[in-house]
Parts: structure tokens; sequence; C-alpha cells
């Protein structure tokens, strides 16, 4: 179906009316609940009376969140009420983003119908038959069968559906959630759930245009991450998405297949000459005009004593005149990459799975006839090699897909939720398209969209990382790099990609091995206790220490350590250790997937760049990387994707 304007008009009003339940809602919890005070006041938890052990239990997970967020924003003007009106904004839209996910769902025929009718879904019927009364009221049992839905999504979806996540630690009182399930089950919204943009769409609408308004009438300029985010959400239109992604990923492989794709049909934008000749390898194209002039109509022409000079070519000259294409080898499909930088709900990433789809079919086709080898790193093995079957192979594209071509960053937190969904969405269409069963289908472990964030600000729980990732005598650089790292990743979720983060991690590691050359190269005995801390930033560290040698091929293997120790330390999180150091293991892995997307080389970037100016925070940063930006992140955003 279209979506025109009076549908969207729909979607626009269910979102403000969910999301206006909900801020009642949770603004009240809050208070009333839990102790926490708009104003970023905190109610002892010793003074919180009539609460169960569940309550007070996540009366204190709350808090700690609370702690983590002021701890990542201290420059804010309110850290603490900063916190509070964020830790409220995140439960809300996981909630809604739950609810709308399922009921995307369900339409699909992906699960059982479970929120379509609230507690009368043939799902939570059978659910409530079999547990009968000893999970308690309805709607206690209607909250305990979504929770095994959530948990059984979180297996593929974890980013929308973890129950642990820090983003979902509310679930809605009876009254809020009904009213929310009549809202969702609105008839005017029954059509829309099986379309693939209306998770964009609720993106689009969940911030409200009065705040909007209201924040560009304070400032000219946005004053933190969440306004940039909210004044530079605009919706991408179809045809600007097909547009890029055709004459970019399209093209790309129309030329590493010299013209012989379907996608030179499926791509309605793609870009071609009627004349276009592919070079080969080591080809180069002739020297000079490749079209001999344009002869002169008859009768234009003079005689042949006094010839005319040949006519100024026309455009329909000029388009039929020969265009030489390089030469671009063939890639295995795992290696084509594609990055949207400021992704929002991955309008650019849903098309272009379309064209992967077709991409990966046919660079099968071409290994199993033999036309072509195409290029790979050491150790891949080929498709024929990996897979018995193209039944199997196909099976397993709309995960490869997902783990190994699409990339997106977003410095909105809900972009990781949205975005995650809409791609999951997708692969299980494509699944059901194949008639695979749901418990056929290949499980996606992981995705490249990341939402570029400050890192952790607990120092604490910094050194506590270092050493138990490190031995003795590397600690003291780690933590040096690491606490110069966190310091750069301040700027993300203003900056987002238009930090430079891998030049930044390049250059705090030789400032690093020079500093520590330096200290080498003097005798111990001149050693003071500042030149040792300037290294290791440890205190307790004595020469001795400092002076242990590192490994020969410590400074070229740095940054890949670091990566995978952060990593390992978010694994470990998930089984223990505490809710804030688990907190500190996610958001510094969240931070270390926006350093990995950002260190990946890709052959395809395209994007709805924000525009307009920067934060104050970034305005200094901006200037030094970007000399050319014209005060506007869409010249930046320019200057960044060229310069890449």
């Amino acid at each position: 179906m279209a979506f025109d304007n009076p549908t969207r008009a729909r979607l626009a009003r269910f979102v403000t009316d969910a999301r206006e339940v909900l801020a009642s809602e949770f603004t009240e919890k809050f208070q009333r609940l839990y102790g926490l005070s708009p104003s970023g006041e905190v109610t002892p938890i010793d003074k919180l009376k009539d609460l169960d052990y569940a309550q007070l239990a996540t009366a204190q997970l709350l808090r700690e969140r609370l702690a983590h967020l002021v701890a990542a924003n201290p420059t804010a003007r309110n850290p603490a009420a900063a916190a509070v009106d964020r830790l409220s904004r995140e439960q809300a839209f996981s909630i809604l983003n739950r609810l709308a996910a399922v009921r995307m769902a369900e339409k699909r025929g992906l699960i059982q119908e479970s929120v379509g009718r609230g507690y009368e879904s043939n799902g939570f019927r059978v659910y409530s038959t079999e547990a009968g009364s000893c999970l308690g009221e309805m709607y206690h049992r209607y909250r305990r069968y979504l929770f095994c839905l959530f948990d059984e999504l979180a297996v593929d979806l974890g980013v929308l559906f973890d129950r642990r996540s820090p983003s979902g630690l509310l679930f809605p009182r009876e009254s809020c959630l009904l009213k929310l399930l009549g809202l969702l089950n609105a008839p005017g919204l029954e059509a829309l759930w099986g379309e693939d943009e209306t998770i964009g769409w609720i993106y689009q609408y969940w911030n409200d245009p009065a705040e909007r308004k209201k924040m560009r009438d304070e400032s000219a300029a946005p004053r933190n991450s969440r306004e940039l985010a909210v004044r530079n959400q605009f919706f991408t239109p179809r045809y600007v998405v097909e547009f890029l992604t055709d004459n970019t990923l399209g093209r790309i492989w129309y030329e590493m297949t010299q013209g012989q794709t379907k996608l030179k049909d499926q791509c309605r934008y793609l870009v071609r000459r009627p004349n276009e000749i592919f070079l080969k390898p080591g080809e180069q194209p002739p020297a000079g005009n490749s079209q001999p002039p344009v002869a002169p109509k008859p009768g234009e022409g003079g005689s042949t004593l006094n010839p005319q000079p040949a006519a100024t070519p026309t455009q329909e000259d000029l388009l039929r005149q020969p265009v030489h294409i390089p030469h671009r080898p063939l890639k295995d499909p795992r290696e084509i990459r594609m990055l949207d930088p400021a992704c929002g709900s991955m309008h650019f990433g849903l098309y272009s799975f379309d064209l992967f789809e077709v991409i990966y079919v046919e660079a099968w086709d071409l290994e199993e006839v033999g036309k072509a080898v195409l290029s790979r790193p050491p150790g891949m093995k080929s498709l024929h090699e990996t897979y018995p079957d193209k039944q199997a192979f196909l099976r397993d594209v709309p995960r490869l897909i997902i783990e190994h071509n699409i990339h997106g960053i977003d410095i909105d937190p809900r972009c990781a939720q949205i975005a995650g969904l809409s791609l999951w969405l997708r692969a299980q269409r494509a699944w059901k398209d194949q008639k695979i069963p749901a418990a056929d289908r290949p499980q996606i472990r992981r995705s490249n969209i990341a939402c570029a964030e400050p890192m952790p600000g607990e120092k604490d729980l910094l050194r506590d990382f270092v050493e138990q990732e490190f031995r003795a005598e590397e600690r003291g650089v780690f933590l040096r790099l690491l606490e110069t790292i966190f310091v750069k990743m301040q700027l993300a979720g203003e900056a987002g990609s238009l930090l430079k983060i891998e030049e930044e991690i390049r250059n705090a590691i030789e400032e690093a091995k020079q500093a520590w050359a330096k200290l080498q190269h003097r005798p111990a005995e001149l050693f003071s206790t500042s030149d040792l801390n300037a290294v290791s930033k440890q205190p307790e560290l004595d020469a001795t220490a400092a002076l242990l040698p590192l490994a020969s091929d410590f400074w070229e293997t740095a940054e890949s350590r670091l990566l995978a120790a952060l990593r390992d330390y978010a694994e470990q999180a998930e089984t223990g250790g505490g809710f804030q150091r688990r907190l500190f293991a996610e958001d510094a892995a969240r931070g270390f997937a926006f350093i990995d997307v950002c260190r990946k080389r890709y052959d395809a970037v395209v994007m709805n760049p924000p525009f307009g100016e920067s934060s104050d925070r970034c305005l200094e940063y901006f200037n030094k990387v970007y000399p050319a930006w014209n005060a506007n992140m869409l010249c930046a955003s320019a200057t960044g994707v060229s310069g890449k």
C-alpha cells in the first residue's frame, strides 16, 4: 500500500498517542514508585515504601543506570536531570518498539497472534490454557507470556528484545498496557503492520514536533546529541534511496560483471550509457577523444575548397560517444560492504538487501560455470567450497547479507533497535519466500549497526578491565591508551561517523609508543614517579614494572588486542559481575563496535546526511579536521566520504 498523507497521518496520531500514554506512565512510576524526580533528585532506596522484592531490585538497577549515564555525560548542564529524562525515554520507546515489532511479526506469520487481539490473541489463549491460574490474574499471565515471547525473539534480535537490557527495565501497568493495545489494534492501522516502511515511520514520528520547534527557538545550534538527532530526523523518500543505491552498489556489481547482471533491469535509476566499453585487466583507454568530430548536417557543410568546421556536438551526440569503463575485479559478495553513516531506520540497508540477494545468486552461478574467479582474502573458502549445494547456499544468504554486507551508524540509540528490527524482518521475508520453516532458518548472530555514543565514564571500572585483561607489563600502556580513546570518544554522540576515531586511535598508539621508547632509553635510576605515571597512570607501578619488556610485536598488535579484549570482557559480563560492570562492558562494547565499523573500508557509502550547524562541543574538532566544512555538517559529511 502507498504511504500517502492520510496513511502517514493515522500512523503519526498512533505514535503521538502511544508516546503520551507511556510518558505519563513512566513519569508517574519514576516519582511515585521508584523515587526518581525529573529534576534529578533521587530518594534513598531505604526510604522507598511498599515495594516488593522485585520492585526493590528494579529500583536499584535504575539507580545504577542513572549513575552510569551521569558518569558518561558529566558536561551536561544538569547531568542528573538529563539522565532521568533519557532513562524515561529509553524505557518508553523500547516498550513501543517491542509491541510494534511483535505486531509486525505476527502479521507476517512469523509468530502466533500475540498482541493483535490483546488478551484474546490466539497465542496467549493457548498459553493461558496450559498455565491455568498458577501465574495469577489475567494481566500477570499475559505479561509473563509476553516476557517468554521477548526471550524467544531475543535469540535473533537481542538489541531490541533482551529483557536484561538497561533500556528495558520497566513494563507498563495493566491500565497503560490495555491503552497501548487498543491504540496498536485500531482498525485504521491494520494494513500498516504488513508494510516494511511502518517501523521507519514510527521512528520518524516518535519525537514531538513541538519539542523540535522549542529546541530551534532556544538555540540556533544543537546543544547535545539528542537535539542533533531530533533536528536531523528526516524520512528519505524511496526514489532517493533507489537512485543513490542503484548508482553506487548497483553500479559496482554492474561493472564487476561487465553489464551481465539482472541489476541493469532491476535498478530502474541506474545510469548507463548506450556505448559502454569495459576494459580488460591492465588495459588502458585510448588516448585522446575516442569519438570522431560530429559531421555537419546536410545543407550545413561548405565546399571542398572551403570546408566548414565540425558542428558543436549536441547532448545526444555526447551520450552516443563510447565510454571506457575501467576494469573492476569481481569480488566475493561477502567482501562487498555497504555503509550508511546516518542510517536511521535503515531504509538504504533495506533496499540494498534486495540488490545483495541478486548479487549473491549471480556470484554462485558465475563460480559454478567457471566463468570467473571471485577475489577474496586468503583463507576464505569459495562459495562452492563452503556450501554443499545451491539450496543450502540460498538458505544462508539472508544471514550473510546482515552479518557481512550491510553496515550502519547513527547517533540515536533507537536506531540500533529500529534498524536491527528492519533488517531482521527483511531476512524473515526472504526465508518465507523460500518456504523455509522458522525452525530451519539460520540464526543471525550479529549485525553491523553501531550507535555512536561516548565510552563509559567509570574510571574504576576501566582500571578493573585493564587489570583483568592484560599482563602486568602491559597494563600501564593499555590504561593510557584506553583513557585517551575514551576521551576522544566523548564527541561520538554528536559527531557520529564524522569523528575520525580510527585516526585518533592510531595517533594515541603512536604517542604512547614514543613516550614508552623515551623512558626505555633513560637509566632506571633517573626515573621519577611522575615519569612513570605519565605512561602508566598507575601510582602503584614502580620502575621495575615500568621497564618489563614488551612483546616484539606489541605496538603492531595493540589496536586489535584492545578490540578483542573488550569483546571478551563484554561476554564475561553477561554471566555475572554485577549490573554496573555489565553497563560499563556493554557501553564499551558498543563504543568499540562503532570504532570497528569506522575502521572498515567500504565499496559503497550511501546516506541522507545531517545538515546545519554542529553542537558547540564539536566546533573545534570540525574546524581542525574538516577545514573546508563551511560550518555545515553536510559539507563535512561530503568531505569525510570523499576523503575515505
